[in-house]
């Protein structure tokens, strides 16, 4: 049975496989949702084998979902053939390789620390590469004016099954994500009544990003857009409130703001500016804040002439350290 499979493997048009390391075990299934590690070579047909890239000198081994549309899903074809731990050269003709530098450049970026999706933030990809006929490096863009046959050196690492890892949030449908942000949300709370703001943040900001992927889907302002943003707001100001015991006092007046200039009705985004302004002594600032709050909300008069208090307290203490500090200097 094991002999057929390489075999079978070969079945494949325009692909021949030879193994140069046997591995262990069966091989493994690979179903949709399962996570593939594997380190990868590749390298030109030509008489040096000049080696394009190389997942080993990068350091870290490549990682792709499968059925998650992975952009050179020939991949998928050739690791399903493997044992774990097994090294093995795939020969690939160009009807398989066209898409391999777009997928290079995006690996690329990412092991240079960039995003790999920003060049394609402005226009379509596609468009993009017509433009500028490059792709930001010079061997990739020969390779895409003229696809070649290359070689893949693959060492398989690890399968792991859907079941046997939190899947991550881009390897998720639209579904799914919805269904997984209230137990992030929840999971965040439980961690802010711990005090472990920073974890309490990380959460959130998961369940953000849930959204705003789903968001993106939606047409902008209507209704399931709207209460898409209403659920992300929650989270975000959610993320203000570790961000306050963080003393981040900077980063909540900014991200308060964001919210306040799209959706001026936000109670708690005013309460919590307020709260930022107070603690980095713009008093002016958090006073009106205060007030925004109370007319929004006159409900909240206690807390408000609570914090109210603190904040001319604070105000008064202040104005005592800098007299006795600028006493000293005259």
């Amino acid at each position: 049975m094991s002999d057929m499979q390489d075999t079978l493997m070969i079945g494949t048009e325009g692909i021949k496989k030879t193994i140069l390391h046997g591995g262990t075990g069966e091989i493994p299934k690979f179903i949709t949702g399962a996570k593939v590690s594997f380190h990868f070579r590749t390298q030109l047909c030509d008489d040096e084998r000049t080696v394009i890239d190389d997942s080993k000198r990068v350091g870290t081994p490549m990682e792709i979902v499968v059925g998650n549309m992975f952009k050179l899903d020939i991949w998928e074809t050739l690791l399903a053939s493997m044992r774990i731990g097994e090294v093995a050269e795939f020969w690939c003709d160009t009807i398989h390789t066209g898409a391999y530098p777009l997928v290079s450049k995006g690996m690329r970026r990412i092991a240079e620390g960039k995003d790999p999706v920003d060049w394609q933030l402005h226009t379509c990809g596609m468009a993009n590469m017509f433009a500028y006929h490059t792709l930001g490096y010079d061997d990739l863009d020969e390779l895409m004016k003229e696809p070649k046959p290359l070689y893949f050196v693959m060492e398989l690492l690890r399968v792991h099954q859907p079941s046997e890892y939190n899947r991550e949030t881009w390897a998720m449908s639209d579904e799914e994500r919805l269904k997984v942000v209230p137990v992030l949300h929840g999971q965040g709370n439980k961690l802010y009544k711990q005090g472990r703001y920073e974890d309490a943040t990380q959460k959130y900001k998961e369940a953000i990003i849930c959204i705003k992927n789903v968001q993106t889907k939606e047409k902008a302002w209507e209704v399931p857009w709207m209460k898409l943003e209403k659920m992300a707001n929650t989270l975000t100001l959610n993320c203000c409130q570790c961000l306050l015991r963080m003393e981040e006092y900077y980063e909540v007046i900014e991200h308060t703001t964001d919210i306040i200039n799209q959706h001026p009705g936000t109670v708690k985004a005013f309460f919590l500016r307020a709260k930022a302004h107070g603690e980095v002594w713009n008093e002016a600032e958090a006073r009106q804040d205060f007030s925004r709050v109370l007319d929004l909300d006159p409900g909240m008069k206690k807390v408000v002439k609570k914090e109210l208090a603190v904040l001319s307290m604070r105000m008064e203490e202040k104005n005592q350290e800098d007299k006795t500090k600028y006493k000293g200097m005259f």
